[in-house]
C-alpha cells in the first residue's frame, strides 16, 4: 500500500465532526475511492471550502492541472464543491460522513466500484468507524419523531417538529439509501424502500448537480417520511440545534447508526421521547415488538413492555398498532441536541 493512503487516512482522521480511524478497511476503501494522483492532492486538501486561486497556493506545482484534478474528484464524489452567485467556485475535501462514504451509492448505480467498497465499509464499522461515530458518547445524529406518533401534540418541542422545518428549508433533494444498498451488494439487506436519503441546502445541490440524487419539493419531502414511518423506518437527522443538513431514514438491519448502536456504541441520541403502552389497550399482537429496531419492546403476559433505557423514541412502533395502545409521551428529562459548540467540544474533549 502506498505512504499516501497512510498520509490520506492520518488527514482524514483530523476532520472537525467525524474523523477516519485508520484501519486495514480504510486503506482499502482509499485506495479504490483515490486513484493515486487524487490521493496525493487530498492528504493536504483543506476540509474547509477554499477557492481555486488558494488552492493553487497550497499546490503551486499543479497549478496549470489543478481545476481538473478537483473536478474529476468532484464527479468521483471525494471533494465537495459549490459556488454562490458572483463567487468563485470553492472546494473542499469530502469527509466519511455526510461525504465519500455515501457519494458512491446515492444515484443507486450498481457499479463495480459501489460492489467492491460494500463490503469494505461494513468491515470498517466494526474495526474502527462505528467506534468514532460514538466517539465520547457524543453522536453526531439524533432520532426524531413525527409528531402525530406523539400522544400529547401540545408537548411537541420546536426541534421534534419536522413539518415546520421541512417548510422551511431552500432547496431539498432525495438520494438512495447508502447503507440498504451496500447491504444488498453483499447479499444481505432488506425489502425497505431505498430512495428516501434526504438532503438540504448546498448538499442537496451537489447531489443533484452531480447526478446522485434529484430535486424534490416540501409535499414530496413530508411524503417520504410519512412513508418511511409508516414503513417502520426511523428519522435520523443532525444532532446540531436549528441546523438541518439531513435527515436518514433507518432500518435496524441496514444502518450503520443502528446496527452500531445495537453493538453498544451511541452512535445515536434518542429523542425527548419515550414509548409507552396502555395496559388496558394492549392486546399483546407483538407487532410493536417485532418493528422496534432496538429490542427496546418485549410482549409478556399478553402485554407489551417498553425498556425506556434502550428505547429511542423513534415512534415506528406507534403506526402499526391497530388497538392504539403505544404512543409516545415525554421523557421525564428532555434530550435535546447539541448547540455547535457543544458538540464539537464533546467530540474533541481528551
Amino acid at each position: 500500500m502506498e505512504k499516501v493512503y497512510e498520509e490520506l487516512a492520518e488527514h482524514l482522521d483530523s476532520g472537525v465532526i467525524v474523523g477516519s480511524p485508520k484501519s486495514p478497511a480504510l486503506l482499502e476503501i482509499l485506495s479504490i475511492m483515490f486513484p493515486l494522483e487524487e490521493a496525493r492532492i487530498a492528504a493536504k486538501l483543506p476540509m474547509e471550502n477554499k477557492t481555486l486561486s488558494e488552492l493553487k497556493e497550497i499546490f503551486p506545482e499543479k497549478a496549470d492541472t489543478l481545476e481538473d484534478i478537483l473536478n474529476s474528484m468532484v464527479k468521483h464524489g471525494t471533494v465537495y464543491t459549490s459556488q454562490k452567485p458572483g463567487q468563485e467556485r470553492k472546494y473542499r475535501l469530502f469527509p466519511t460522513v455526510v461525504g465519500f462514504a455515501e457519494t458512491p451509492f446515492w444515484a443507486g448505480k450498481e457499479t463495480e466500484e459501489a460492489r467492491k467498497l460494500a463490503p469494505l465499509w461494513r468491515r470498517y464499522r466494526d474495526e474502527a468507524f462505528g467506534k468514532e461515530l460514538a466517539r465520547n458518547d457524543a453522536p453526531v445524529m439524533r432520532v426524531i419523531p413525527i409528531d402525530k406518533t406523539l400522544r400529547d401534540p401540545s408537548q411537541v418541542l420546536p426541534f421534534d417538529a419536522l413539518k415546520p422545518i421541512v417548510e422551511s428549508t431552500s432547496y431539498r433533494a432525495v438520494a438512495k439509501c447508502p447503507c440498504r444498498l451496500g447491504a444488498k451488494y453483499v447479499g444481505e439487506g432488506c425489502d425497505h424502500s431505498v430512495e428516501n436519503c434526504l438532503h438540504f441546502g448546498s448538499m442537496g445541490r451537489y447531489m443533484v448537480e452531480q447526478g446522485m440524487g434529484r430535486e424534490i419539493t416540501v409535499e414530496e419531502t413530508l411524503r417520504i417520511l410519512k412513508d418511511a414511518n409508516e414503513e417502520g423506518l426511523v428519522h435520523t437527522i443532525d444532532n446540531v440545534e436549528g441546523h438541518l443538513g439531513t435527515i436518514c431514514n433507518c432500518c435496524g438491519c441496514c444502518c450503520v447508526f443502528l446496527t452500531t448502536m445495537q453493538k453498544g456504541h451511541r452512535t445515536l441520541s434518542a429523542s425527548s421521547y419515550a414509548a409507552r403502552v396502555n395496559a388496558e389497550e394492549c392486546v399483546g399482537c407483538g407487532t410493536c415488538e417485532e418493528r422496534c429496531p432496538m429490542g427496546a419492546i418485549r410482549v409478556g403476559d399478553d402485554v407489551a413492555e417498553v425498556d425506556e433505557s434502550i428505547c429511542l423514541g423513534c415512534g415506528v412502533c406507534v403506526p402499526s398498532c391497530d388497538a392504539e395502545a403505544v404512543a409516545l409521551e415525554k421523557r421525564s428529562e428532555a434530550n435535546p441536541p447539541f448547540t455547535v459548540s457543544e458538540l464539537l467540544a464533546r467530540r474533541f474533549k481528551k
